[in-house]
C-alpha cells in the first residue's frame, strides 16, 4: 500500500486552476484578458469544483516575455486593470470559498525595473550592479562573455552593455531573454526586497504564491563553462533519471551521482534552499494557510522533494509526472516514486499535466514525434498530433490524475479538451522562443491562445469584441463552455463529474493501493472506496465487474477499451 500523510491543510489535497490572465476573460473589449474578466467567469470555476486559482504574472511589464518581465513587483498592469480590480477580484474569489495564489518571479526581472536601470547608470563595482550578475568579459578586451552558459529561449546567456561614454562594458547574465537580467540572489539587498513584495501581496489577502523558476536563483560558486549533456534536460537542465522499477540500489544511486555531477551550475544549488527558508517564516507570521509552491525543474524526485521540507516550501509541481508518456508501466513507477518522495519530508505529491509552457495534453499525449520541453509545435513540426487520440488519451489521463492522493493542478481550457493550437501565422507569435532561434522553434504561444466560453459569440465570448491578442481556430465552437454545458458525454462534464466524485469520496487525503489487473497495459488501483483501471493499451481489455462511477469514454459490454480510464464502486 502507497500511503500518503492526511491533514486537514487546504493545500494538501486542493485542485487549483491556473489562470492565465491574458487568455482568460477579457472585460473591456480590447482583446487581452484581464482582472475584472477574470472576477466576473469566477463562478464557473466553482461550478467546475476547483478549490483554489493561481494567477500568472499581471504585474507592470513591457509583455516582453508575457509578463514573466516584471518591471514592478508591487502593482498591476494597465494591460490588466488596477490595484483595486485585483481586490475586487480576490474578494469576489474568497466569497466564493476559493484561494487565490499568485506568480512570483524573483529569478529575475525585467530590463526595464528601475533596479535594473540604476545598475545600467552605475559604475562596475557599485551597490546597484550588485544587484544583478554583472561581470566582466574574457579576452583581451572583455570582448567574450564571462563563460559559455546558453539562454533557455536560446543563444547565449550574457549581454554586453554599453557604458555611458558609448565604450563597450560588462555583460550581464539573463537565463532567458536577453530583456529579463538575473538577480544576484547573494546579496543581501536582493532578499530583503523580495521579503517586502511578499508582505505586500500577504497584506492583499492572498493565500500564496507559485515560485516561478524555483531552482534557479543561486548559481554556482565562479559561474564554471558548462557543457550540457547529449540527453540535455528541459527547461530546467537537471537531466532526467530513467528510474525504471527493475533497476537495483546500487544502479539507482550511481544514476543519481551521474545526474549530480551532470546537472548545470545554475541550476538546484543548495544555497536556494536558505531562501526559502526565510521566506517560510515570513508566510507562518500570517493568519490562515499560506502557501509556496515550486516551479523547480529538479530530477529525481527525491531533489525535488528538498524543495518541500517542513521548513521550507508546501508543495512542487510534478514535472516527471507532466512528462511520463501514457503508459502503464512507467506511470506507475513515477506515481511510486512521487508519493515515496513527498511523503518522506510530509509533503503533498502534487499532478499536473498541463500549463502554460508545455504542449496542452490533448495534444502532447499523440505526437508521434519527440518534441524537447519548450520546443512548442506548430504546421512544419515533425510528429503532429493526431487529435481524436489525443483527446481520447487526454480525457483517460485527466481521470487517473483525479483520482490519486495529493493535490493535483489544472490549466484553464483543459476542462473543455482543449488542443494545442497548431497554425498559428508567424506573425501572430509573441514567444521569445521564436525570435531568439529564428523560427527554429515555435515556442509556447499555442497552448496560451484565449479560450472559448460562448459558441456563437465573438472571440467566442472571451471579450464583447471580436478582438483576440492570439488568434483564436475556426473550429472551436464545439469546445465551447456554454457548448459543453449540457452534454453528458464532453470533456467540461467529464471534470465536472470527476471532481465531483473526487471531493465525496475524500481521494486528495486517501491512500493509494495497486492491484494486479493481469495486463501489463492496464494501472488498477484502489484509493479508499473508489476502484481505478486505466487501460493504456491498444486493444479492449475486460472490465471487472462493479458499479461505474465515472468512465473517461464510452464502455463496451464487459470491456475497457484502449485509451479509457473508469472508476468503479469498491
Amino acid at each position: 500500500m502507497t500511503s500518503v500523510l492526511s491533514c486537514t491543510e487546504w493545500w494538501r489535497s486542493a485542485v487549483i486552476y491556473q489562470i492565465y490572465p491574458r487568455s482568460f476573460a477579457d472585460s473591456n473589449g480590447d482583446g487581452m484578458g484581464d482582472l475584472l474578466g477574470i472576477r466576473d467567469r469566477l463562478p464557473a470555476l466553482t461550478e467546475l469544483g476547483v478549490d483554489a486559482i493561481w494567477l500568472s504574472p499581471f504585474y507592470t511589464s513591457p509583455q516582453r516575455d508575457a509578463g514573466y518581465d516584471v518591471a514592478d513587483y508591487c502593482d498591476v498592469d494597465p494591460l490588466f486593470g488596477t490595484l483595486d480590480d485585483f481586490d475586487s477580484m480576490t474578494a469576489r474569489a474568497h466569497e466564493l470559498g476559493l484561494k487565490v495564489i499568485v506568480d512570483l518571479v524573483p529569478n529575475h526581472s525585467s530590463s526595464d525595473h528601475r533596479w535594473f536601470q540604476e545598475a545600467l547608470a552605475a559604475a562596475p563595482g557599485s551597490d546597484e550592479r550588485a544587484r544583478y550578475m554583472f561581470r566582466d568579459g574574457r579576452g583581451e578586451n572583455g570582448e567574450l562573455p564571462p563563460n559559455n552558459w546558453e539562454s533557455v529561449f536560446g543563444g547565449r546567456a550574457w549581454t554586453r552593455v554599453t557604458d555611458p561614454d558609448g565604450t563597450p562594458g560588462q555583460w550581464y547574465l539573463h537565463l532567458f531573454d536577453a530583456s529579463q537580467p538575473d538577480f544576484d540572489w547573494n546579496n543581501t539587498w536582493v532578499r530583503r526586497q523580495f521579503e517586502d513584495v511578499l508582505r505586500f501581496w500577504l497584506d492583499r489577502g492572498v493565500d500564496g504564491f507559485r515560485v516561478d523558476v524555483a531552482h534557479g536563483m543561486i548559481k554556482a560558486d565562479g559561474l564554471p563553462d558548462w557543457t550540457p549533456p547529449l540527453a540535455g534536460g528541459s527547461m530546467g537542465g537537471a537531466g532526467t533519471l530513467d528510474a525504471s522499477a527493475s533497476a537495483t540500489a546500487t544502479d539507482a544511486a550511481d544514476a543519481a551521482d551521474e545526474l549530480a555531477a551532470s546537472r548545470a551550475p545554475f541550476w538546484a544549488q543548495d544555497g536556494v534552499h536558505e531562501i526559502y527558508r526565510e521566506w517560510r517564516t515570513i508566510l507562518n507570521g500570517y493568519e490562515g494557510d499560506r502557501i509556496l509552491a515550486a516551479e523547480a525543474w529538479v530530477d529525481p524526485l527525491t531533489d525535488m522533494a528538498k524543495w518541500v521540507r517542513p521548513d521550507e516550501m508546501h508543495q512542487a509541481f510534478n514535472f516527471p509526472y507532466l512528462e511520463t508518456p501514457w503508459a502503464a508501466e512507467p506511470l506507475r513507477a513515477v506515481i511510486d516514486a512521487s508519493i515515496s518522495a513527498f511523503t518522506a519530508v510530509e509533503a503533498p505529491s502534487t499532478w499536473v499535466l498541463s500549463n502554460h509552457d508545455v504542449v496542452r495534453h490533448a495534444s502532447r499525449l499523440a505526437l508521434t514525434a519527440e518534441n524537447p520541453q519548450g520546443h512548442g509545435i506548430g504546421p512544419n513540426s515533425a510528429g503532429l498530433p493526431i487529435p481524436e487520440l489525443g483527446l481520447r488519451r487526454a480525457r483517460a489521463a485527466t481521470a487517473l490524475m483525479l483520482a490519486l492522493p495529493g493535490s493535483a493542478y489544472l490549466y484553464q481550457g483543459e476542462e473543455l479538451g482543449l488542443p494545442e493550437v497548431i497554425d498559428l501565422p508567424d506573425e501572430a507569435r509573441e514567444d521569445p522562443t521564436w525570435f531568439r532561434t529564428d523560427g527554429e522553434r515555435y515556442g509556447r504561444d499555442g497552448c496560451r491562445v484565449p479560450i472559448p466560453w460562448e459558441a456563437d459569440s465573438p472571440a467566442y465570448g472571451f471579450g464583447p469584441s471580436d478582438a483576440a491578442w492570439l488568434p483564436q481556430p475556426s473550429d472551436w465552437a464545439p469546445l465551447a463552455r456554454d457548448a459543453q454545458g449540457n452534454d453528458s458525454t464532453s470533456t467540461l462534464s467529464l471534470y465536472r463529474h470527476a471532481l465531483a466524485l473526487r471531493r465525496a469520496h475524500e481521494l486528495g487525503t486517501g491512500e493509494l493501493e495497486w492491484l494486479d489487473t493481469g495486463a501489463e497495459t492496464v494501472l488498477g488501483l484502489r484509493n479508499g472506496d473508489v476502484l481505478v483501471y486505466a487501460n493504456t493499451g491498444d486493444t479492449a481489455v475486460t472490465l471487472p465487474a462493479g458499479e461505474v462511477l465515472l468512465s473517461s469514454g464510452p464502455l463496451g459490454e464487459a470491456q475497457l477499451p484502449a485509451d479509457t480510464t473508469v472508476w468503479l464502486r469498491a
